[in-house]
């Protein structure tokens, strides 16, 4: 088959001219084929995207950052890092995406799913491109050469590192010191030496590690590899700890015991927890669940949890609390009092604590960070719930049907659906809710508050 030519008109992209068809056989279909180097392609279309990569031009620019790019796809990708779209959502844990390829990664982590193996030493991936990768470890390929010196690569990303290593370019500049770096993974690890002397970081995302052994743990997040499987039920990990801690799920194992009152523990961080409750002897200990009290108010509070009892009533609408603050807090949902204010959008809320949350959605922070995944939080208990997706605990257990639960919370709701409790009760209009998020929601339909915005449109919205 001949090579193809290529016809351009004047300030218009080349268009490709198909094989002649008195060259094709009976029943083949048209071809177009690159003239540098010979690959065909069914539609014109693709080789024009194809042949770009030949001649290196990048027609689709970013309006904010003047990024270019050899196809739109890659174009309105992009975008959606200075936009924070995130269109792609996992069904099963609700995290979202930007690209549909990382949601399809991420979903293998559920699935366990890992098609592609190693045919020499039988490793194996969830994604093709890591065992093509790994393959070149046994073969010693190299695929990527630079130009300017010869020097080859097995990884495309290493070959862009070294290249610039030729050029004056040094966009990574330090913001403590001012020092330049041409590279990101050398710029990542000179601010290491700032950040306490976290030498190992990860080429992917870049988070760094004090440890080797915490890296290689981390990349397998990237990677999906979960080499850990519990021999009970055959549920994978990509860290041997959470394999450790899970097991005991099985086992009933609880190998961490309190000193001062003889309670134990599955995990090394539910005793640390625990501990710090009993610095200095405690006099008061509930004969339910040990937990101890220096005070005797504290103690009587907490004993009201297991009882049930409720003793602070409020005047107005005859709902009762089991502490006092509680009580507070609520009698300013009948005053309107509402003393914190956000600076930055006036928002107003009876508690310090959750205006303390909300101003983090104007700042962006997320203090509490995952050790094993990276995913940052902007609550401690948020982060506390999302580890023991990583160890499969669910701690807390209904007495009416044996359904476990990873939070108090969760456990609290479920059990409604029992009992037929509905303790969040409209002062409008009457209507009483399970559980309070959809009581905020209705709630909004009396008030017309809009708190959240379409970062797309900036159009205001009542739910999220």
């Amino acid at each position: 088959m001949q090579p193809l030519e290529w016809k351009k008109a004047a300030g218009a992209e080349a268009e490709p001219s198909a094989v002649h068809p008195h060259s094709l056989e009976p029943g083949e279909k048209r071809q177009y084929v690159c003239d540098v180097c010979h690959k065909q392609f069914k539609q014109s279309s693709e080789l024009v995207r194809h042949r770009r990569t030949h001649t290196g031009e990048r027609p689709f620019v970013c309006d904010t950052c003047g990024k270019e790019f050899a196809q739109k796809a890659n174009l309105t990708k992009h975008v959606r890092t200075h936009t924070g779209e995130k269109p792609f959502v996992c069904d099963i844990c609700g995290r979202e995406f930007t690209q549909k390829e990382s949601l399809k990664r991420h979903l293998k982590t559920h699935t366990g799913e890992r098609p592609y193996v190693c045919d020499t030493c039988g490793k194996e991936f969830a994604e093709k491109q890591n065992l093509t990768t790994h393959v070149r470890t046994h073969t010693g390929e190299k695929h990527f050469a630079c130009d300017t010196c010869g020097r080859e690569f097995s990884r495309k990303a290493h070959l862009e590192k070294h290249l610039k290593t030729h050029t004056v370019e040094r966009p990574c500049v330090c913001d403590i010191c001012g020092k330049c770096f041409a590279d990101g993974g050398n710029f990542k690890r000179h601010v290491a030496i700032h950040n306490g002397g976290r030498r190992y970081p990860c080429s992917v995302c870049g988070k760094t590690f004090k440890q080797k052994c915490h890296l290689m743990d981390h990349y397998r997040i990237h990677t999906g590899e979960k080499p850990f499987v519990c021999d009970t039920c055959g549920k994978e990990f990509n860290v041997k700890g959470n394999l450790t801690t899970h097991a005991r799920t099985h086992t009933g194992e609880k190998p961490f015991a309190c000193d001062i009152c003889g309670r134990k523990f599955r995990q090394k961080i539910d005793i640390e927890r625990h501990l710090r409750t009993q610095r200095g002897k405690s006099k008061y200990v509930c004969d339910v669940c040990h937990k101890q009290f220096k005070k005797k108010s504290d103690f009587e509070r907490h004993y009201r949890i297991h009882t049930g009892e409720k003793p602070f009533a409020c005047d107005t609408c005859g709902r009762n609390f089991s502490r006092k603050g509680d009580l507070e807090k609520h009698l300013k949902t009948h005053t309107g009092e509402r003393p914190y204010v956000c600076d930055t959008c006036g928002k107003e809320f009876t508690v310090i604590s959750n205006l303390t949350r909300h101003a983090r959605t104007h700042t962006g922070e997320k203090p509490f960070a995952c050790d094993t995944c990276g995913r940052e939080f902007t609550q401690k208990s948020s982060l506390v719930n999302h580890c023991r997706i990583h160890t499969a605990e669910k701690p807390f257990v209904c007495d009416t049907c044996g359904k476990d639960f990873v939070n108090i919370e969760c456990l609290n709701t479920h059990m409604r659906t029992h009992t037929g409790e509905k303790p969040f009760v409209c002062d409008t209009c009457g209507k009483e809710f399970v559980n309070i998020k959809n009581f905020n929601k209705h709630m909004r339909t009396h008030t017309s508050e809009k708190p959240y915005v379409c970062e797309i449109c900036r159009r205001r919205v009542f739910f999220y």
